[in-house]
């Protein structure tokens, strides 16, 4: 079989949004998220506002760019699991996507303590969950019993999961990122599923 390849244009964008979005990050990190202007990320960028908002449509999208991509990436992992696989046992693969991610602890630390710590970011970062939510739901509807109610089942288990990987990675940050991450969320989805 043939791989498709990505045009050269695409993979240029991509390397380009890629820089932009570090750049701005460490900006923000610097300075903090409400002090850094667009102007400031642009000049440290070496580009202009416009070609700025060419990549980007707002700050926010800025600082919160990886999360698109990392909930494409995770459901994309749902959906290659085995499908009689148990759907949590599914999820718990999928998020393994976000260890994956280039990063050292410290560099994951300071962006995840980044996004909590500020009220705005904390919102974009909640919206573009609630994508995830949409992207696993209808692959999760596959996986459940035939009922009248399956959707909103698959939708409960897709919001269950994602909100117990955020309490999870708040629980991370406030440890100071001294602990695995996923042994949290496995704690938390426990708590959770032995409440019910």
């Amino acid at each position: 079989m043939v791989q498709k390849l990505t045009p050269i244009r695409e993979q240029t964008r991509a390397v380009v949004r890629s820089l932009l979005a570090r750049t701005a990050f460490e900006l923000f990190s610097a300075k903090g998220y409400d002090d850094t202007t667009v102007e400031e990320v642009a000049a440290a960028a070496g580009v202009s506002r416009r070609t700025l908002f060419n990549y980007f449509g707002t700050k926010e999208d800025l600082a919160l760019s990886g999360l698109s991509e990392q909930g494409e990436m995770i459901a994309a992992r749902f959906a290659e699991r085995p499908v009689d696989e148990d759907p949590w046992e599914s999820l718990r693969a999928a998020f393994n996507v976000l260890e994956e991610i280039e990063a050292s602890p410290e560099r994951r630390l300071e962006v995840i303590t980044l996004l909590f710590g500020n009220e705005s970011l904390r919102a974009g970062h909640a919206e573009k969950q609630a994508r995830w939510q949409d992207l696993l739901t209808p692959l999760i509807e596959q996986r459940l019993q035939a009922s009248d109610h399956r959707a909103f089942e698959a939708r409960a288990v897709a919001a269950t999961a994602i909100t117990c990987l955020q309490v999870a990675f708040r629980e991370w940050v406030r440890l100071g990122g001294q602990v695995d991450v996923f042994d949290l969320y496995d704690r938390a989805l426990r708590a959770v599923r032995q409440s019910a």
